[in-house]
């Protein structure tokens, strides 16, 4: 070897290991052994996995959230249906109901309808003829068509009632009626008092007003008969149909907030229950519960016709469906 090409690779060397070069170059071109590298995770690699497991992290969370909103729509969907033919059933049966209480009070007042006597005409014998001209038949007073509690009162109702046909009184005693009445509504009452004897169902007029207007004068009409010795007992399901019949009968029967209450004139309910047991508490006193209901109620609790007096107002299948109409 040239000892000047050996000097060289000497120093190539030394330099080599200064500067930090790895030392497998061989100028003389021997073989040297492979260089082996060590897997190492650099810092960026860390950091991008840690930003993947965030994001997946993330995207497992919101499709957790996702899932639960779909099986709760899928709940709130199947209970929607279910409440709804729920809702449709108990008005059918409701009706149902009141059709069959309806039939039965009709069968129970036609039972009650006085008969037309038969009247027999004979004869007269050839060994009558000889006899003083005959006697006049006497003639049976025509009975009476009113029934129930009122039968005894039915000339002073009638009277009472055309009174309400007239102009309408705005400055009349509190507990008096301070409307007129058509003709319709006159006739409806007339056909409760003497015909149903205070105890039926009758149509609704078409609105809530209506029908507060025809309770109004039966009120009127039953303080003449027992003065302060009754109540009248409203049912109405909700607050806003209460709000309603408050309103009405202090514009028709010229009453205060005063006159609304357990100790008053006027009770309003939302519940039957709490209705019959009123009504329970003044027939122990002696009193009488006057009974309203109103035309939205969709059935009449079978308690409520254990009482003398109770008024129905019966709404057709179409304002069933649509209460807003009785407003």
């Amino acid at each position: 070897m040239n000892p000047s090409y050996g000097n060289k690779w000497l120093l190539a060397a030394k330099q080599q290991n200064y500067f930090g070069i790895p030392q497998y170059i061989n100028p003389a071109g021997a073989t040297l052994p492979k260089a082996t590298f060590k897997a190492v995770d650099e810092p960026w690699q860390q950091l991008a996995l840690q930003e993947l497991q965030q994001k997946r992290a993330e995207l497992q969370a919101e499709i957790n959230v996702l899932e639960s909103r779909k099986t709760q729509l899928e709940a709130e969907i199947n209970n929607h249906f279910v409440g709804n033919a729920d809702g449709i059933s108990r008005r059918v049966k409701g009706f149902h109901d009141y059709l069959t209480v309806a039939l039965q009070d009709l069968a129970r007042s036609v039972e009650q309808l006085p008969l037309i006597p038969e009247t027999v005409t004979l004869q007269p014998s050839p060994l009558d003829q000889s006899s003083s001209s005959s006697v006049a038949a006497e003639q049976a007073p025509a009975p009476s068509t009113a029934i129930g509690i009122f039968s005894d009162d039915a000339d002073l109702i009638i009277q009472r009632l055309n009174t309400f046909k007239n102009n309408p009184d705005f400055s009349a005693e509190p507990w008096q009626l301070r409307r007129s009445l058509d003709e319709n509504s006159m006739q409806l009452l007339l056909s409760w008092f003497l015909e149903q004897g205070g105890r039926g169902a009758q149509p609704s007029g078409g609105s809530r007003n209506r029908n507060v207007l025809v309770t109004a004068a039966a009120v009127a009409t039953l303080g003449e008969l027992y003065g302060d010795r009754f109540q009248t007992l409203v049912l109405a399901g909700e607050p806003e149909r209460l709000g309603d019949w408050r309103r009405g009968l202090q514009d028709c029967l010229g009453l205060t907030r005063e006159d609304f209450g357990p100790n008053s004139g006027v009770v309003l309910f939302e519940r039957h229950e709490a209705l019959v047991e009123r009504a329970d508490r003044l027939e122990e006193r002696g009193e009488l519960p006057f009974i309203v209901i109103d035309a939205a109620e969709a059935s009449v609790a079978i308690p409520i016709l254990q009482f003398p007096l109770w008024l129905v107002f019966a709404a057709d299948p179409a304002e069933l469906n649509n209460p807003e109409d009785l407003l």
